[in-house]
């Protein structure tokens, strides 16, 4: 299989061109104007230690539309603020490493790798990287963290501690962007529990049309401590 060496010059080859797993490219950079051309270009990184960066654009590309969460009743209790509390921003470093080092089932290791780790944090100190936190009293149980850039936020990763903390932070954030008129999640692949909560497969090409609209409104760029 032929793949595209990057160097360092900002450059992605067209989507068409990704294999059948969805990898376009490998090598360059996690560099803050990198990582903005790949998410404006519908592309995203994820590798393993030791490995090249690997660049993605899968066919198809598992989304959520805002207006398309589904809420079942038995989260109900989990959204009032009794179980749980929710907030924006307010220590995205603690959400990367807790996404980083909480073990999953199936999985013995992580895709966060340091250098990962260390570029998601500029991208949150540019405003372009967001975190939402969810606490039981004093303590981090669940959160998640991603990109947002125009009407678009492209989930990285979530981590749960405690029964339904992610899912209570990512129903809260979806609700918030849908307040604030953003069109379209993207989810990267598919999960069952995405699925749950309204997610879909889309082909490529309809994903590009919609992220195309979606990068059209203005940025909601900076932090959004408060904004809950």
């Amino acid at each position: 299989m032929f793949y595209h060496f990057l160097d360092t010059s900002l450059y992605f080859p067209p989507l068409e061109q990704a294999d059948e797993e969805g990898i376009l490219a490998l090598g360059g950079d996690l560099s803050l104007p990198r990582l903005l051309l790949a998410y404006r270009s519908g592309i995203f990184p994820w590798y393993s230690p030791g490995e090249p960066i690997i660049w993605w654009a899968p066919d198809p590309r598992f989304v959520l539309y805002p207006h398309q969460l589904r809420v079942s009743k038995s989260m109900r209790p989990y959204l009032n603020g009794k179980h749980y509390q929710v907030s924006l921003d307010q220590d995205f470093a603690a959400v990367i490493s807790a996404c980083r080092h909480t073990p999953r089932p199936g999985q013995s290791g992580t895709w966060i790798t340091d250098e990962m780790q260390k570029a998601y944090i500029a991208l949150h100190e540019a405003g372009y990287a967001h975190s939402v936190e969810v606490w039981q009293e004093t303590v981090l149980v669940g959160g998640l963290y991603g990109v947002s850039m125009g009407g678009c936020f492209f989930g990285e990763s979530m981590f749960s501690r405690a029964s339904n903390a992610s899912k209570t932070g990512f129903i809260k954030l979806v609700q918030l962007l849908s307040h604030k008129g953003f069109t379209l999640i993207d989810c990267q692949v598919y999960t069952q529990h995405l699925e749950s909560l309204g997610g879909q497969n889309v082909a490529r090409e309809r994903f590009m049309e919609d992220l195309s609209q979606a990068l059209a409104q203005a940025t909601w760029q900076g932090r959004w401590t408060g904004a809950m």
